[in-house]
């Protein structure tokens, strides 16, 4: 349904104060005229830069597909048909018409909005996993359950980006939409990465329109079969014509690949011209197999400071003024320190080189890249592939370092145990936003890593605690030869040093109790808490002696001479307690014949959703006050039951 203009002949159209205050769910967009449209998105466009700038969030994509959301929402009919988006970084305008617009004061903020879409949120969400490339395999999914319920009525929209077009799974999902000719699947590319100019005028019209009706495939069909029955002539002639229609078409608009893979190419649309979206998509909705919908937008569009930002064009600002769209200055933070130190290495080491999945700037590479532009590599949302590639550099006597976000490790788990570990290469993994990230939610948290890599033969983990261990441990695991190396350190700012009272290697003392009470080992950042608690716990008379490893992998043979000598171990980490550190290290002290029970503080096998780091932490029980409180009734207990001296205490001790 295009937008009218309603507008009577020599007449003036007036528009209500409002026009976003009448929308609250999709069924409200449909009525509105072409004016009403336009003010709407320019609304829209105010409404998400006010917001944004105050919670911080996906600001830059969502401008970019205002329209784009708009024209989806009038001419499918969401919840019967199912709108998909890839990673959710441009679904703010789909939460806003679906009655969602008042709650934005609590956006990405704890027990508030989500930033990408929710399932617990609304009938109009589908998934909520924000790791890209995804959407196209649910969409295949989804489509073919409607076909075997013999609800043929039913539309699968899928939105994704032309940046989530460089993933392995989007091309493995078009290569099962493409062969199903009678499954209606809608894949509408939103490119913004692109300046070519789109297509426009009534040929193009003509085309599109031609390409998308059942009478140009039937004739199509019919020539093929016919041509087909004369040996000699018919399959060269069918190919010439096919090629002239392709020849003709190529000239209006250039691109060729998915038609390539059979599947209907509408395109390049003007992804902010209502009309001309409406138009295209509702072809799209009435063919009856599956189309693809090129629509090209421009991130940040309507907002000069997001237009004007070479960076990024605003995609994930923090808090910023929304008349300059500045961000507001924040902390030093671990990936600052990482950015630093990367690029003085690089200067001395012209053996290694970078590798980063589509996320330079957030991985902290983009120093790297400026002065070595030729040994940072981009691979695109192609993670598997970022690993794989990674031990063929390593094999060619390169040390490569992969850069990627903790949580989309997980996406290579494979690559990494069998492409890298298998062959023992030294590939260096640097892991940022590890252990609770925040506002992201459950499908950003990168808690999964600590428990995954156990299993990983060869692997050696470190967790730098402050901004000295995340240099000393960079190099430490560039040094390696024998294997893989992880680095991980959250999201966050990064606090003072920590200085160590003694050090065995990379083993650290941090505290040391006056006691044989408890031995804390402290993993990576959780070490000020970790710090706190030994306080806390000396102050109602329990001795708390803290160590920071380093390197969680391999297991330290000094930490088994520690433990043997304490009634009790814990460890206090921010990734999951199931497989994690605590019960390698438990394993290990059984293994060596160490009777010492490990109490574990970590996080539970679930999936967290979003607040602030420390709020998500302590909600787990991971605050010094809980942690401290549950080690004095532990030991206090365990006096009470058991008051001889613990067997081996005796043993070496810090």
């Amino acid at each position: 349904m295009a937008c009218r203009p309603d507008v009577p002949a020599g007449g003036t159209y007036h528009l209500p104060v409002s026009v976003l205050e009448r929308v609250h769910s999709p069924e409200d967009l449909r009525g509105l005229s072409l004016a009403e449209c336009t003010a709407l998105a320019t609304e829209i466009r105010d409404f998400l830069v006010a917001k944004v700038s105050r919670t911080g969030g996906h600001l830059g994509p969502n401008l970019g597909a205002v329209e784009l959301t708009l024209a989806l929402h009038r001419v499918f009919d969401s919840p019967r048909d199912r709108l998909v988006f890839d990673t959710g970084h441009q679904a703010y305008v789909h939460k806003i018409v679906t009655g969602r617009a008042a709650d934005f004061e609590t956006l990405r903020q704890p027990g508030g909005l989500s930033g990408y879409p929710s399932r617990d949120e609304s009938e109009h969400d589908v998934i909520e996993n924000s790791h890209a490339s995804t959407a196209l395999s649910y969409a295949d999914g989804l489509a073919k359950a409607y076909a075997l319920r013999g609800e043929t009525d039913r539309r699968v929209v899928a939105l994704v980006g032309d940046g989530a077009l460089t993933g392995g799974m989007c091309w493995e999902a078009l290569n099962n939409i493409a062969a199903a000719k009678d499954r209606a699947v809608v894949i509408v590319v939103n490119d913004n990465g692109r300046s070519y100019d789109p297509t426009i005028g009534g040929l193009a019209e003509h085309l599109a329109s031609l390409r998308v009706s059942q009478g140009y495939e039937q004739v199509l069909d019919m020539i093929k079969s016919v041509l087909a029955r004369t040996p000699l002539v018919g399959p060269p002639l069918y190919e010439a014509l096919h090629g002239m229609k392709k020849g003709l078409k190529d000239f209006v608009a250039p691109q060729v690949l998915f038609e390539d893979l059979g599947l209907k190419y509408v395109g390049p649309i003007d992804g902010h011209d209502l009309p001309a979206l409406e138009s295209a998509l509702a072809k799209a909705r009435d063919f009856g197999g599956p189309v693809i919908v090129h629509a090209l937008t421009r991130k940040g569009f309507g907002y000069q400071p997001a237009l004007d930002d070479q960076a990024d064009n605003l995609h994930g600002p923090g808090a910023f003024d929304p008349l300059t769209g500045k961000q507001k200055p924040g902390a030093r933070t671990w990936d600052h320190v990482f950015a630093e130190e990367i690029v003085r290495i690089a200067r001395e080491d012209p053996t290694v080189v970078g590798i980063t999945a589509a996320m330079q700037a957030s991985v902290g590479l983009n120093g790297f890249a400026a002065e070595f532009p030729e040994r940072v590599f981009d691979v695109g949302i192609a993670e598997q592939h970022a690993v794989t590639s990674a031990a063929g550099l390593a094999m060619g006597g390169m040390k490569p370092v992969v850069c990627l976000y903790a949580t989309f490790l997980n996406r290579a788990f494979d690559q990494v145990l069998m492409d890298v570990a298998l062959h023992r290469q030294p590939v260096t993994f640097v892991l940022n936003r590890a252990g609770v990230t925040g506002p992201d939610g459950p499908s950003h948290h990168g808690m999964w890593d600590l428990s995954f890599l156990q299993i990983v033969p060869g692997v050696a983990v470190a967790c730098p605690r402050d901004a000295s261990r995340v240099v000393s441990l960079l190099h430490a695991c560039l040094g390696r030869t024998d294997g893989p190396s992880v680095l991980r350190f959250p999201k966050a700012a990064v606090g003072a040093d920590i200085e160590a009272l003694e050090s065995y290697g990379d083993l650290d003392v941090l505290a040391r109790g006056d006691a044989r009470d408890v031995l804390l080992v402290s993993v990576g950042a959780m070490a000020q808490t970790a710090l706190q608690v030994a306080e806390r716990a000396a102050a109602q008379g329990i001795s708390v002696t803290v160590v920071d490893p380093g390197f969680v992998l391999p297991v330290h043979p000094k930490l088994v001479e520690f433990a043997r000598a304490h009634r009790l171990v814990a460890t206090v980490e921010d990734g999951i307690r199931v497989g994690g550190v605590g019960a390698r290290l438990a394993l290990e002290l059984a293994d060596a014949g160490v009777g010492t029970p490990v109490r574990s503080f970590g996080l539970p096998a679930s999936f967290l959703q979003h607040g602030t780091r420390d709020g998500i932490l302590r909600a787990q029980g991971l605050s010094d006050q809980a942690i401290a409180r549950s080690l004095v009734e532990t030991i206090t207990a365990a006096q009470t039951e058991h008051p001889d001296v613990v067997e081996g205490a005796a043993a070496t001790e810090p």
